[in-house]
């Protein structure tokens, strides 16, 4: 009995012993087989990142983009899987984020300018967080901070627990983020660095030909700051309100309502501007006028023949916003001059709109494009230089395509309004312009339409060879920081010719196309372009739609930063949006293209800043520009640019190689986005309302 109880004490040790070393080997092959030490509370730590594998259905057709760019050719990671790592935008230390949409301290909401307002309504009135991010995606919190160096998402795992990717790249050195730092008379907020650079514009020796409005991109230092925000600013109203009335705080520009009071642009109610849909040439109503057109002109049937129109001197494109009814795309531009922000305006509204000047240079546009341009009162001197801009608006004009010019001479019997009618009408017949038909509104405003001819027979018989017809040398110059011609272009290359017009919209959208540009001798095969349509038709409706943290109902202003044929704007052709096409100026020209499935879009080099103000698109896309971008200016001037286009709480997606998006995720979580990498070739990363002195991303 007493050796039993004795047995029983000296086994007790043992019996701990082995149970703690059990524990201590279990706890060993868990550790080892676990996917890392973030998986385990104890080890975690604030920068972690985790790493999900969530199944998304991907079409075995859209396994590379069928662009004209060989960088699109390498296409991405061929998983089936998605592998979502997420960023916190905050870094540590800079406080608990803020699900709020405005910048404003203010407790109360700005009444309506309208009483009847439905509740429906209630998102454009009260900040409302975005609700776009699918339930599948895992979020994490890290951050790179500012004066860090960072390679990229150093903890994303590939699926065999490794960090994959390819070869480690030359970590970016983080900038200390500054706000833009700008000269005298320049508004910080709407800081453009190409036309705000005030050295070279003082520096000019003529101003003559609106020299002063063009583009005078600063060179060295290039930008790499940040521009503010304006007080008070908040999300816009959401399309289609915004078409009629826009947050007064987002564009606190108020000299257009007195110097436009009598031509109804736009009235300032309380917290809103308001646009009643007037202009200089149509003070009863936009819709009227359009209609009037359509009434001297059946032939230009809204929607079907014609699609894509030009607006010159848009004002506040209340012209180019309500042909958007009749299922017309308009670029509508204007300089950036004393009609203080009407381009802000109407990017604020929703509607298509690019900052440019007729003046020394050609507009960004390929030969062609526009099946009707139109001139409101724009103030252009269409004779002046021998017609140079009347021969730029021949150059961009669709053969068999309208230009509608309404303004002072076309009705008034002053002695300047009949000399500047008179120039106009000889500068006309010399390029061979029919005149279609001249006539008055209801209120006496006239208004004339010219057609271009579609053949060269009429430039071959006249007596005088003025303007002179261009060779075909001229005819390759591509229209970019390019002057402009003092010659004429044939209506077609080749002598006596003819054109023929797109088919009838929306069938012209999938038509088969020109692959030769006027601009270029390069040709691409319609396969490409075919294949090209199918690739993004899948990839948009099986992920983009589907996967992204993408809020598309907020989604107006979308930019295609490289945009190929046209695809990706095609494959969203259904949305509430329409798509800027951006055709770089290193890549190959397929702009042509764009403009023939009648869609818009502008020639541009993305190692400069686009002509637009700041905060006016809601989603910028890049697809495989970035890499070979990076070789000719550096990763964080683009992400500066990138920034100060795209509005506060709105989205950047870019679809790359692994490598090229772990150059550019560190980048813009120092910007403190929110990221989110999917299936190793997407970035989609979402901007919050931090800026330099700020206390948090959405404070």
């Amino acid at each position: 009995m007493a050796i039993s109880s004795f047995l029983s004490v000296r086994k007790r040790p043992i019996v701990v012993v082995v149970a703690v070393t059990l524990f201590i080997f279990l706890s060993s092959l868990f550790l080892f087989f676990s996917p890392g030490p973030s998986a385990l509370p104890f080890f975690s730590s604030s920068s972690s990142h985790l790493s999900s594998q969530v199944s998304i259905p991907v079409s075995s057709n859209a396994s590379s983009p069928e662009t004209p760019t060989s960088v699109a050719s390498n296409g991405g990671s061929s998983s089936t899987s998605a592998d979502r790592v997420s960023a916190d935008a905050s870094p540590p230390g800079t406080g608990t984020a803020i699900a709020s949409d405005a910048v404003s301290n203010s407790t109360a909401d700005p009444p309506r300018p309208d009483a009847t307002a439905a509740a429906g309504d209630a998102e454009a009135d009260v900040a409302q967080p975005d609700h776009g991010m699918p339930p599948a995606a895992t979020e994490a919190s890290g951050s790179a901070g500012n004066g860090d160096t960072a390679a990229g998402v150093s903890s994303e795992r590939d699926e065999e627990g490794q960090g994959g990717g390819g070869a480690v790249e030359e970590p970016v050195e983080l900038p200390s983020w500054e706000l833009c730092k700008v000269g005298n008379g320049v508004e910080a907020a709407d800081y453009i660095p190409c036309l705000d650079n005030v050295k070279a514009i003082n520096a000019l020796k003529s101003r003559r030909h609106m020299e002063h409005r063009e583009r005078h991109c600063p060179t060295e230092p290039i930008p790499r700051c940040l521009v503010p925000l304006p007080e008070r600013y908040r999300r816009p109203v959401p399309w289609p309100r915004s078409r009629d009335m826009i947050w007064y705080n987002n564009v606190p520009h108020p000299k257009l309502v007195e110097y436009k009071k009598d031509q109804n642009w736009v009235r300032k109610s309380g917290n809103y501007f308001v646009f009643p849909g007037g202009g200089t040439q149509f003070k009863n109503g936009v819709t009227a006028y359009i209609r009037f057109i359509e009434q001297i002109l059946p032939n230009i049937q809204w929607g079907i023949h014609t699609r894509t129109v030009l607006d010159v001197g848009c004002g506040v494109a209340s012209f180019g916003g309500y042909l958007l009814d009749r299922n017309v795309i308009t670029m509508s531009f204007a300089p950036k001059d004393e009609h203080e922000a009407q381009i802000q305006f109407s990017l604020e509204r929703g509607i298509p709109a690019f900052l440019a000047v007729i003046g020394t240079q050609k507009l960004p546009f390929p030969d062609n494009s526009f099946d009707v341009i139109h001139c409101a009162r724009c103030r252009v001197h269409w004779y002046a230089d021998g017609g140079k801009p009347l021969l730029e608006l021949n150059r961009v004009l669709r053969p068999g395509g309208y230009y509608i010019w309404s303004a002072t001479p076309v009705y008034r019997k002053d002695p300047r309004d009949v000399d500047d009618w008179n120039a106009v009408v000889a500068l006309t017949k010399s390029i061979c312009w029919r005149t279609v038909v001249k006539s008055r509104d209801s209120n006496k405003i006239g208004v004339v339409i010219y057609q271009k001819p579609t053949s060269n027979s009429c430039y071959l018989e006249r007596k005088n060879n003025e303007p002179p017809l261009c060779s075909e040398s001229d005819r390759s110059r591509f229209p970019w920081y390019k002057p402009l011609d003092s010659c004429l272009f044939p209506a077609v290359p080749s002598s006596g010719g003819g054109s023929s017009w797109p088919i009838s919209w929306p069938e012209r959208l999938n038509m088969k196309h020109s692959t030769t540009s006027n601009n270029s001798s390069i040709q691409f095969p319609q396969e490409k372009n075919d294949s090209d349509t199918n690739y993004w038709k899948d990839l948009v409706s099986e992920v983009y739609l589907n996967e992204f943290a993408v809020n598309w109902s907020s989604v107006r202003n979308v930019m295609d930063m490289n945009a190929g044929f046209g695809g990706f704007a095609a494959s969203i052709i259904d949305l509430p949006l329409w798509v800027m096409n951006v055709v770089p100026v290193d890549q190959p020209d397929t702009l042509h293209i764009i403009f023939n499935r009648g869609l818009i879009g502008v020639y541009h080099d993305w190692c400069e800043s686009f002509n637009t103000y700041p905060r006016t698109y809601d989603l910028l896309h890049m697809s495989y520009l970035l890499g070979p971008l990076t070789k000719r200016c550096h990763i964080i001037e683009v992400a500066a640019e990138i920034d100060r286009v795209l509005r506060p709480g709105r989205w950047f997606v870019l679809q790359d190689t692994i490598d090229v998006i772990r150059k550019m995720d560190p980048v813009l979580r120092s910007l403190h986005y929110k990221t989110t990498i999917v299936k190793h070739q997407f970035l989609v990363a979402t901007k919050g309302f931090w800026h330099p002195g700020s206390t948090g991303s959405n404070s």
